[in-house]
């Protein structure tokens, strides 16, 4: 959306949405299927033609069709397994939206419509939390495995938010919250540098000192050699797929016997039995106590509700 026009239609799409509450994947869908429609068949729209012969649902609102409008905009995620098919209010929530683009007549450029609702939907995919089903057939360490990949993904989608990084270190937080007790530690935003803030480490436990990092380099390996010549004990908790790499750069520097490097999947699953879990159900709720204190950190320390998890 581009000059004044642009921005009138973006502050009366915002009102619309705002007042209709169109912020549900219901909603969105059928915006993104009724909009689609007035690119096809042009304005103004008759809402009657949009409703299908059996009268009870809007003309083309399903899966495949909410899905392919996403995938022009490269979005791969399901928004509705229905596309909205199945919400209740979907034909009023039709009617609604057609009086509004008949309203707006010439100033509908369709094109910065359809992206408005695109942007909506993102918005909506940014503030679901990390979904993970604990099967009793799963081990622990490929619970975490599969959250990284699920925070990987939304870091492909959305660009600029670390989500892989923050929920590890936030994890790892919570492990040691779990062991040791609340207080032990201090948490810190993802935005915090260690050495911008004169901290040693992601975490200060007596003399060990934690690092946490997706990709070992050179500067983490640094700041483990400074902390051994400070009389601390490093610790690297890096992806079980890194731990080589970490290994590696912790031999060249002469440092690989005086430096424990922890793969984070090993280190919740050594939480967890640590804690005497060894049935299905103890196993779960160690778990579960493990997700509700990283809730509890993000809660405090980020203001990203995105990077939450739910365990179900």
């Amino acid at each position: 959306m581009a000059g004044e026009a642009g921005h009138s239609l973006a502050a009366k799409l915002e009102e619309f949405a705002s007042s209709r509450s169109f912020t549900g994947k219901g909603p969105l869908c059928v915006a993104l299927v009724v909009t689609e429609h007035a690119r096809e068949r042009g304005l103004p729209l008759d809402p009657d033609q949009l409703v299908t012969k059996s009268g009870g649902q809007v003309r083309g609102l399903g899966q495949s069709q909410v899905q392919k409008i996403l995938a022009r905009h490269g979005i791969e995620r399901v928004l509705a397994a229905e596309g909205g098919r199945t919400s209740r209010g979907s034909l009023g929530n039709m009617r609604a939206y057609v009086r509004f683009l008949n309203q707006l007549s010439q100033e509908a450029h369709l094109e910065s419509v359809e992206a408005f609702w695109v942007h909506r939907v993102r918005d909506f995919f940014a503030g679901q939390p990390l979904r993970i089903k604990l099967d009793p057939g799963m081990g622990i360490q490929a619970v975490v495995r599969a959250l990284m990949d699920q925070a990987a993904k939304r870091e492909m989608e959305y660009t600029g938010r670390w989500y892989v990084g923050t929920m590890i270190e936030h994890l790892v937080g919570a492990v040691i919250d779990c062991g040791f007790g609340l207080g032990a530690v201090s948490h810190h935003s993802s935005s915090s540098a260690d050495q911008p803030s004169g901290r040693s480490g992601d975490f200060h436990l007596d003399a060990t000192v934690v690092h946490v990092t997706t990709s070992p380099g050179e500067a983490v390996i640094r700041r483990c050699a400074a902390n051994l010549e400070a009389g601390l004990r490093p610790v690297l908790v890096v992806r079980g797929r890194s731990v080589g790499t970490a290994t590696d750069l912790a031999n060249n520097a002469g440092i690989e016997d005086r430096v424990d490097v922890l793969p984070v999947e090993q280190l919740v699953t050594l939480a967890v039995f640590g804690s005497r879990a060894f049935g299905v159900r103890e196993r779960r709720d160690a778990l579960s106590k493990i997700v509700e204190r990283y809730n509890d950190i993000v809660g405090e320390v980020e203001t990203d509700p995105s990077l939450r998890i739910a365990l179900s």
